[in-house]
């Protein structure tokens, strides 16, 4: 498996991290701007998609989504409580409660 920081530049990475490290001031369309992913082919996010789905279940749980900044990076921090519930429900469009591959990949397409 790669690591983001071979598929993003480190540099991107730490930018995006730093800009939201105050809890609750995550916002991921411009997470995903700052950190690169705007604009990569499928093929990259789904890549980003398999570290994020850290029990690879194929869908990135809203225990995993509390975990997303730490997926970039190692320090970076967990999301708030309401930060996940709003990343959650910006990304899942079935109502599963969990973010599959595709949705993951609308998400970023709509940052």
């Amino acid at each position: 498996t790669k690591k983001m920081s071979e598929i993003l530049k480190a540099e991107d990475i730490d930018k995006a991290l730093n800009t939201f490290k105050e809890a609750g001031s995550f916002d991921h369309h411009k997470f995903f701007n700052l950190v690169g992913l705007k604009g990569k082919p499928d093929d990259t996010l789904k890549e980003v998609f398999g570290i994020l789905d850290q029990d690879k279940s194929g869908y990135i749980e809203e225990e995993e989504l509390k975990f997303v900044l730490k997926g970039f990076a190692a320090g970076g921090r967990e999301l708030t409580a309401n930060e996940t519930k709003a990343l959650l429900k910006a990304g899942d469009q079935d109502g599963d409660d969990k973010i599959g591959v595709d949705e993951f990949t609308n998400l970023v397409k709509a940052a």
